[in-house]
């Protein structure tokens, strides 16, 4: 585990801007599981915040539909791997202002308004690794609650999870820069040497 940054949630706004994109990562503490319903009711074409269960101030909104088993009075997760962020970035610069989010968690990164909001905010985003959601789910501790499970069903309910040494690696910080966005600028420039074209 050399290398690698402990973070503790909740997180301050210190805590985000001492993160930069590279960063190795070991996440613990409560998070909370958000996929396209939940956004949709957070935003909710309004310009207020909803009313939820939850503080999600300070916590790591993770895009995962998770599988999970119910055990008497409990349930224990089964899977609990990331899933695509962009389909969601239509709603995150308004989840992040209106919700004092200090995290989003997923794979693939998002665009320049989440962008945006990240560093007018302070707030981060969290490469989790894909393909791993087994091992991922081992990461999670206990389930504490959930929110909106027979409206939205399991994988799209809003879950509130205590994770202990999630690992993860930070790819857009709340200083403006993105992981994802260099490496897309250097791929369509090598992209562009490989058909024969310059760059203008």
């Amino acid at each position: 585990m050399q290398g690698k940054k402990n973070i503790h949630l909740p997180m301050t706004r210190e805590d985000a801007l001492s993160l930069h994109v590279g960063d190795m990562v070991l996440l613990s503490g409560k998070i909370v599981t958000g996929r396209d319903k939940v956004h949709k009711f957070l935003c909710n074409g309004k310009k207020a915040k909803q009313e939820i269960p939850f503080d999600l101030r300070g916590t790591i909104m993770y895009h995962c539909g998770p599988i999970m088993k119910k055990a008497a009075d409990r349930f224990e997760c089964l899977a609990g791997g990331p899933t695509t962020s962009m389909r969601l970035d239509m709603y995150e610069p308004e989840v992040i202002s209106r919700y004092g989010l200090r995290g989003v968690m997923g794979k693939g990164g998002m665009g320049s308004a989440t962008l945006g909001a990240m560093k007018e905010n302070g707030c981060v985003y969290f490469h989790a690794i894909g393909g791993a959601a087994v091992y991922l789910a081992k990461r999670i501790k206990k389930v504490i609650d959930v929110w909106k499970l027979e409206e939205f069903g399991m994988t799209e309910a809003m879950w509130l999870l205590d994770i202990v040494n999630f690992p993860a690696i930070l790819t857009m910080d709340a200083h403006g820069k993105s992981l994802h966005e260099e490496i897309e600028k250097r791929s369509h420039a090598v992209f562009n040497q490989l058909i024969g074209l310059r760059e203008r």
